[in-house]
């Protein structure tokens, strides 16, 4: 088993976990001096013991996060001792919510500390039985009488007011992830809900400015966020993904689970309409029985009725968060499932929305360090890539929240280093008087 020191990753260096249904990656990162990401190394394993996004056996999947923390050092050439992780599944809840901080001068302007107490308020709600907010997601302020602020940092003002995007989660699939955590012998990081990850890896400032739905096709879950005005509006998890798509080739063709896979992501497509009716792909049979044929239009029917069902959902949470007449940049795909031929027409078809499919190299850096790393271009990869941009988020936030600690150190050792100095001054007195 892999042994590891719990030295944790500091300032540059940031490493990004996306526990998911069919792999777990693990990813690390750093940022250049043009602020753009370079991957130093990348590490994935099979997901055994997670289902529709929740871990429900706990060695399997720590078996597989050591696998892929292993890979990704051996590769990166850095010692990992915390991880971002991702977080998803049916049980994620979201609300609105709003909080107020009165502050004690008219003189001082309202700081980035003054916003971060008033979102850490938030995590003082009480909510349901079981339940625990996991993030608070800022989305506009007042500030005495002015509504509407964006950004209040720098103004003027008793009364602030906010309006924030809760997310909260099931205490049990929380506790579950830091166990498997933990065990691998990594410190937790933060807690970061997986499609806020995949959009900040794939997303652009003017597409959420101008209204965007992020639709992320995982294997167990399919994940929903919509941004306008550069706001995070609605999110939304909905328990259906490639897997199932996979589970009804399976069960309509009458092959194994693997063939089944193979022929979705080789042969299979979106629209049935696209697919030539005469084309046949022929399976070998199990232990010497017959070949079997199969119908490509076939194997895209049954995978057009079920991707259907899963936009009519994605739509549903799009007419339900408000949203729809506005958002112009349409939708973005990205994910596993986002590779699925004709899979933007489909969507267009059913939203009547523009689509494109969402690759996470927004903020990517091109170096000739990462040639052997391309694959992280790959929709697959946006949530692991935006883990690691939100783990740069964290490590902001701990800036901004402790710099007190920072001055008492600096204070302690002052005091440390004046009793220091007394001591040697007393001890050099004595001895001088000694020597008289």
């Amino acid at each position: 088993l892999l042994q590891m020191t719990k030295a944790k990753i500091g300032g540059e260096i940031v490493v990004g976990l996306d526990i998911g249904t069919t792999k777990i990656v693990a990813m690390v990162g750093r940022k250049n001096e043009h602020g753009k990401l370079e991957i130093l190394g990348m590490g994935k394993a099979p997901s055994a013991g997670v289902t529709r996004g929740v871990v429900t056996h706990i060695t399997p999947t720590v078996d597989a996060i050591r696998t892929a923390i292993t890979k990704a050092q051996d590769q990166s050439k850095v010692e990992i001792g915390e991880a971002n992780v991702g977080i998803a599944g049916q049980h994620i809840r979201s609300i609105q919510h709003g909080g107020v901080l009165m502050r004690k001068s008219l003189e001082d302007e309202i700081s980035e500390k003054d916003i971060e107490d008033l979102k850490q308020d938030m995590y003082k709600l009480v909510m349901l039985p079981g339940e625990e907010i996991i993030d608070v997601l800022p989305q506009d302020f007042s500030v005495d009488n002015e509504r509407g602020v964006l950004d209040p940092v720098g103004m003027s003002g008793l009364r602030l007011e906010g309006n924030f995007h809760i997310i909260t989660a099931q205490v049990a699939a929380i506790n579950n992830i830091t166990r498997c955590v933990e065990r691998a012998q990594l410190e937790l990081m933060g807690l970061t809900l997986e499609p806020l990850a995949s959009s900040e890896a794939v997303l652009n400032e003017e597409e959420k400015e101008a209204g965007v739905v992020l639709v992320d096709i995982g294997g167990g879950t399919t994940d929903v966020a919509i941004f306008q005005e550069n706001i995070i509006r609605h999110t939304a998890v909905i328990p259906f993904g490639g897997n199932v798509i996979t589970e009804d080739v399976k069960e309509g063709c009458a092959i194994i689970r693997k063939q089944a896979e193979l022929l979705k992501v080789k042969f299979g497509s979106a629209l049935a309409s696209e697919s030539q009716e005469n084309e046949i792909v022929v399976i070998p049979g199990l232990s010497g029985r017959q070949p079997k044929e199969i119908s490509v239009r076939n194997l895209s029917n049954i995978i057009q009725a079920r991707m259907e069902e899963i936009i009519e959902q994605v739509y549903y949470e799009i007419k339900n968060s408000g949203y729809e007449n506005r958002l112009i940049a349409g939708i973005v795909v990205t994910g596993g499932g986002s590779q699925l031929k004709h899979i933007t027409q489909l969507f267009e078809f059913i939203t009547g929305m523009d689509t494109r499919i969402g690759y996470p190299t927004e903020h990517l850096a091109h170096t000739s360090e990462n040639k052997d790393l391309d694959e992280i271009t790959s929709p697959m990869y946006s949530t692991s890539v935006g883990l690691v941009l939100k783990g740069f988020d964290e490590l902001a936030r701990r800036r901004i929240t402790q710099p007190d600690l920072k001055q008492k150190e600096v204070k302690q050792e002052k005091k440390g280093s004046k009793i220091f100095d007394k001591i040697l001054r007393f001890s050099s007195q004595a001895l001088d008087e000694g020597l008289n």
